[in-house]
């Protein structure tokens, strides 16, 4: 299999590279990255590693990239700006593709591509990481344990010491600015980010923390897919709280309302992240709650949650669903553009390999 890892000098995809160079059927990997430099550095050492520079907004170098592969990773973004056109591109070249993609909004955009992937029975998997990604697996896993499900309520919260790069900065900066959408009352509803503050109580090293709307994909994509839910919801934070607080901070001044101005101040956070940290929480967390019924109509609660650091727990779900892409094992679906909760058959498999891959999983 020889895979190509868009992003590939990403911090996040740092864990990726070595979890992909362990198996037996993985062949080359090149990474790919506007940062030659960075990747040349990952790869010096290993044979099977390739480097090549990509400039992510070029269309049909990229198609022409994806082409000489069997797979395609990506971890390039922000994916408000990059997840439709590098899908329709793995597409154009009749290649699988997975993302960690998170943004509401690039969901919405790249579902617009679901026919044609089907027609030319390409498989596009969006949303492969932690927050999206094991929040929907886990919710899956609570809607198909109820008789009659009714609502799902999705929790994040990031530890403020953990390595992130400067699109991941300017991700949060987007999720706390504007407004996204929740599925409230049987309706999507249009909200204000960093409103609608309630605190739960996650895993420790988080603890309780504030959380509030933020534009993650969950919200958007369970009610698309798993029908007969009346709410889902999706609230994130950081640890400790007065990030989010500054964050909304720059949204209320005007900083952050372009996707330049957001690039502009991720950049300059990248250089300082290191002042921000927290008591040293470098893990990032989630939390699922789901409400229903049995069969005689009694109310039923499941609450699942994970913990790790956030670029291994957002790796692992990729590279599960890659792998599985890769080696047929969803060959009996159709092409198309699928969520994990549309893709994912039977959640607590993929749990269980989450889980004995490193993943530290509350059931």
């Amino acid at each position: 299999m020889k895979i190509l890892l868009l992003g590939g000098g990403a911090e996040m995809a740092a864990p990726l590279i070595p979890l992909l160079l362990a198996e037996e059927d993985v062949g080359i990997i090149t990474l790919a990255d506007l940062n030659l430099e960075r990747v040349q550095s990952i790869a010096k050492d290993e044979p099977r590693l390739e480097a090549v520079s990509v400039d992510a907004s070029d269309g049909a170098e990229v198609e022409k990239m994806i082409g000489q592969h069997d797979l395609a990773i990506n971890y390039i973004g922000p994916f408000y700006h990059f997840e439709r056109d590098l899908a329709h591109a793995a597409i154009r070249a009749g290649k699988p593709y997975v993302s960690i993609c998170d943004d509401y909004d690039a969901y919405l955009d790249v579902i617009t591509l679901d026919v044609e992937a089907r027609e030319k029975g390409v498989k596009v998997l969006t949303g492969f990481g932690n927050s999206p990604g094991i929040t929907q697996i886990l919710a899956k896993k609570g809607y198909l344990s109820m008789a009659e499900p009714r609502r799902i309520n999705v929790h994040w919260c990031a530890g403020s010491d953990e390595a992130v790069g400067p699109s991941n900065l300017t991700h949060l900066l987007h999720i706390f600015n504007g407004t996204t959408l929740q599925w409230l009352d049987g309706r999507e509803v249009r909200v204000k980010t960093g409103q609608g503050k309630k605190v739960v109580e996650f895993p420790q090293p988080i603890g309780k923390n504030p959380v509030y709307y933020s534009g993650h994909a969950e919200s958007v994509s369970l009610p698309r897919n798993l029908p007969g839910l009346t709410e889902v919801t999706l609230h994130g934070g950081v640890k400790p709280p007065y990030i989010v607080a500054l964050v909304k901070l720059f949204s209320a001044l005007g900083l952050s309302n372009t996707h330049k101005r957001r690039a502009a101040l991720a950049r300059i956070f990248h250089r300082i992240e290191d002042r921000f940290a927290s008591a040293g929480i470098d893990q990032s967390v989630g939390r699922i709650d789901v409400h229903g019924f049995d069969e005689s109509g009694r109310e039923q609660h499941r609450t699942y949650s994970y913990v790790g650091h956030i670029a291994e727990i957002t790796s692992i779900p990729c590279l599960t669903a890659a792998l599985r892409l890769g080696r047929g094992q969803w060959d009996h679906l159709p092409g198309g553009v699928y969520a994990p909760e549309l893709i994912v058959e039977d959640p607590d498999e993929f749990l269980q390999e989450l889980i004995e891959r490193g993943v530290k999983i509350n059931l």
